[in-house]
């Protein structure tokens, strides 16, 4: 068990002017940051974050979703900070949310669903390592 997950605010929800509410949120529940930015993702970026998903029907449309607007990236620090925060955001469809998750509040739909949270602790550190330096995390 880790205390660090990664998590994007995905353009659905920056563009929609949710970062801020998400944000407030998340701090709420408990959570710190230990780093964010700001991105507009390339294709091959987005891409490569999303590799895993290649082979599926979906993953263009992913893609192009990923880069059709800016993201905030960040890594979050809690006890049992995976789990704590995909109970935060809630299921990935909205409408099998519970009520007051973030993609309950926030997403529309399965596809545009506000926000990433990593599942395991593997891929935490591989998801912020993808998009921060040491140098960026405190």
């Amino acid at each position: 068990m880790s205390n660090r997950t990664f998590t994007m605010i995905k353009p659905d929800a920056t563009g929609k002017g949710y970062t801020g509410a998400i944000l407030d949120q998340i701090i709420k529940a408990g959570f710190t940051v230990k780093a964010m930015k700001w991105v507009r993702l390339t294709e091959e970026q987005a891409g490569l974050f999303y590799d895993i998903h290649r082979a599926r029907p979906f993953f263009q449309e992913l893609v192009d979703f990923m880069i059709s607007g800016p993201i905030v990236a960040a890594i979050l620090e809690k006890d049992n900070a995976v789990a704590d925060f995909r109970e935060l955001i809630g299921a990935t469809n909205p409408a099998n949310a519970a009520d007051g998750t973030i993609r309950k509040l926030y997403a529309a739909n399965i596809g545009e669903n506000a926000v990433h949270g990593s599942d395991s602790d593997e891929n935490a550190i591989i998801e912020g390592d993808f998009f921060f330096s040491k140098l960026e995390r405190f």
